[in-house]
């Protein structure tokens, strides 16, 4: 259909404007350029979101260890542990009793994970054998906030929002 042929209509003043759908290029670019803008701003808010919700996910996950740990050590009346892999906890930990391994988890990447330089043991009544240091985790280079695991002697585990 050529501009002849396509349909009209008048405006406030009364002069014929031809009906044309779609974009100009200016439009497009003004969008383009836009978009760009926004994403040029929210992509460092996006990644620091990702590693805080990492950090967040790794301290419930060794929460839910612990706790799986020391119920396992109470329902079979023995003593469990759970040894880190090698090269440190965030390449990941199994948790044990005597030979037999319960459960495994994989490594963690994008965070760092300080923890107890040895095994956490549970015993048959579900308490610890010996005091261990809190878990700190956080990512390098962000600005997230980090988490801390700790577990009393009881052999409770609690994650909280900060340093350890």
């Amino acid at each position: 259909m050529d501009a002849r042929n396509m349909p009209r209509r008048p405006d406030a003043l009364g002069l014929q404007h031809t009906l044309v759908n779609g974009f100009t290029l200016i439009e497009l670019m003004a969008t383009v350029t836009i978009a760009a803008i926004l994403m040029a701003v929210a992509t460092p808010y996006f990644r620091d979101f990702v590693l805080g919700q990492r950090i967040r996910a790794a301290s419930y996950d060794i929460a839910s260890t612990l706790t799986y740990a020391r119920s396992e050590a109470i329902k079979r009346n023995n003593s469990v542990t759970i040894a880190q892999a090698s090269g440190g906890w965030q390449y990941g930990w199994t948790v044990s009793t005597g030979a037999a391994t319960l459960s495994q988890h994989e490594a963690l990447p994008g965070v760092t994970i300080i923890g107890p330089a040895g095994a956490v043991v549970y015993n048959g009544s579900g308490r610890l054998v010996a005091a261990v240091n809190p878990f700190g985790i956080s990512a390098a280079g962000s600005t997230a906030s980090p988490r801390c695991v700790n577990v009393d002697l009881s052999g409770l585990a609690s994650s909280l929002a900060g340093s350890c």
